[in-house]
């Protein structure tokens, strides 16, 4: 009887295993004692790692999880009377609980985003009423890298963001849970489409890329970061075995593991993407540029691809349908779901 933990789905990079590169790297940190709560020395020589990837004038601290990231790079750039500018498919808006709202204590704005983009004309739009104590004043803007819809902002496309919010005194952030997609379809450094684009606070995802749970919130402005190790410790995200989520980063960084197996996930994106498009009656609603696909699907047939291999169904109302590849997803899993696909459709 085979192992129902052993098969591959393409609901979330979230669903995948954890790189085995990975997992010998916490080993390797597995030894003897060293000082908790991010005073040893793995989390020191990785955060100087990190800084040279960021830039050395960054500031980086490891947290548990993408939300965790989101809500404490939030609280350093709006205040509860402020209000943050995303797109209406951002993770914040949609996807976090209202965790935002609760613990930055803020109002988030959302600008329609049919393809997960946003640009200054959306954002315009959303600020209004400055200096009016009856709104929400803007302060920062947020942007996901890759977006919910799996599609990439180029670096003149963030440019062109920051540019407007700094001219309207406005910071941002930047969400990249799947930052390492974007810059593999890109071919460009992860610095290049977040620091050196004018973001000035960014969520590193590390958690959809292979590993175990971790990510990174780094400061390009480093003045955002002046308190920062306190609001860790306040909203519970201060690891007191830190040495753990640093060795994991490491094993990203060591060999461009973050780079290869992002490559890879979009490679079978990609492949995924021109198989399932292929199939009448089937069509892709967003350009595959990182590592998820969509499609709408004949909505008889969902529920019997769904028991092959499970998939979101993303937007009910035109049986829109999200699939997501990982670093482990293999050709042998896109040609065997889409043949069954095929035998479904049929």
């Amino acid at each position: 009887m085979s192992d129902p933990a052993a098969r591959r789905h393409f609901s979330s990079d979230n669903w995948s295993g954890v790189h085995p590169e990975v997992i010998e790297a916490i080993s390797r940190a597995n030894s003897g004692h060293v000082p908790s709560y991010g005073h040893d020395p793995f989390t020191a020589a990785t955060t100087e790692r990190l800084k040279k990837i960021f830039g050395d004038h960054a500031e980086v601290f490891l947290v548990f999880s993408g939300t965790g990231a989101n809500v404490l790079g939030l609280q350093t750039v709006a205040l509860p009377f402020n209000t943050v500018i995303c797109a209406e498919t951002a993770h914040i808006y949609t996807s976090e609980c209202g965790a935002p709202e609760k613990h930055v204590g803020c109002k988030l704005s959302p600008v329609a985003s049919p393809d997960g983009k946003i640009d200054p004309d959306g954002i315009a739009r959303q600020f209004h009423h400055i200096g009016d104590d009856h709104h929400v004043q803007p302060s920062a803007v947020s942007i996901s890298q890759a977006t919910e819809y799996g599609t990439v902002y180029s670096p003149d496309e963030i440019g062109a963001i920051t540019a407007f919010a700094r001219g309207h005194g406005m910071k941002v952030h930047m969400d990249g849970a799947r930052l390492a997609n974007a810059a593999a379809h890109l071919g460009v450094s992860l610095r290049e489409i977040s620091g050196d684009a004018g973001v000035d606070v960014l969520s590193f995802g590390g958690t959809k890329n292979g590993m175990i749970a971790g990510e990174a919130v780094v400061f390009f402005n480093a003045e955002l970061a002046s308190n920062f190790p306190f609001r860790r410790m306040q909203a519970m995200q201060l690891s007191s075995k830190m040495r753990f989520i640093a060795a994991q980063f490491d094993a990203l960084i060591d060999g461009d593991l973050w780079l290869r197996s992002a490559t890879h996930a979009n490679a079978m994106a990609t492949l995924l993407g021109r198989e399932l498009a292929s199939i009448p009656g089937i069509r892709l609603t967003q350009q595959v540029q990182a590592n998820e696909v969509f499609v709408t699907l004949p909505r008889s047939h969902i529920e019997a691809l769904q028991a092959v291999s499970s998939f979101q169904v993303w937007t009910e109302s035109i049986a829109e349908a999200r699939f997501v590849t990982s670093f482990d997803t293999t050709e042998r899993d896109i040609t065997s779901f889409i043949q069954q696909a095929r035998e479904i459709i049929r």
